[in-house]
């Protein structure tokens, strides 16, 4: 099985043969592109949140009027919100007096995985909707649903509401893990998803393959 943490969705589904590697690397960049224009279109931002459990920060954040929503849930205890300027202010300040250890202003051109990047879901879709999917050789458990897919129709339709939708890391480890997976094998440079996991569960073994 495999999964992967926002962009690198797209490089499971290369893995698990869902999409070729010429198909992923064409979304990835009309993606970049969409989402570069949302962004310069109404400047907006990201801060993670440390400290707090996800329902006191889904809790604190449906009380602020501004655009403000959880976008990745990384782990226990570190959240990542997303969304306006004015709300991700209001929302690191509320956070902190609800007991935050920290609410840390992220250095980001924009709201990912938030509703102000509906207008880079539009035009994603498309570029989606006209890409090849095949059944893949193993399951993703996708961002929006935390849930192992293999029908490429399904597998497509979450993706295209990856963008506006939060990243549920915690769930996604969580599932596999119930599913049966003991060990993980992080994929690229660095060790960030392991540590992630490792959070998650310190029982199960990670490995890098970069």
């Amino acid at each position: 099985m495999v999964a992967g943490h926002s962009l690198g969705e797209f490089s499971a589904l290369v893995v698990n043969k869902a999409l070729s590697f010429e198909d992923g690397l064409k979304l990835v960049y009309a993606r970049s592109m969409a989402m570069q224009k949302a962004c310069e279109a109404e400047p907006s931002t990201m801060a993670a949140i440390l400290g707090l459990d996800d329902k006191t920060v889904e809790n604190v954040l449906s009380s602020i009027d501004d655009v403000v929503v959880p976008a990745n849930y990384n782990s226990p205890g570190q959240l990542v919100i997303s969304g306006s300027i004015k709300g991700i202010d209001i929302a690191c300040e509320k956070l902190k007096e609800a007991g935050a250890r920290r609410a840390l202003p992220l250095k980001v051109g924009g709201a990912f995985h938030s509703p102000l990047m509906e207008p880079a879901r539009i035009e994603l879709a498309e570029a989606i909707k006209n890409t090849p999917f095949e059944k893949p050789v193993c399951p993703v458990y996708q961002n929006v649903n935390a849930k192992a897919v293999s029908d490429p129709d399904e597998i497509r339709s979450n993706l295209i509401k990856q963008l506006t939708s939060p990243v549920r890391w915690t769930q996604i480890v969580e599932n596999m893990i119930a599913d049966g997976v003991k060990s993980f094998v992080e994929v690229g440079p660095g060790n960030v998803l392991q540590g992630l996991v490792k959070k998650v569960n310190r029982e199960v073994l990670t490995e890098s393959a970069g």
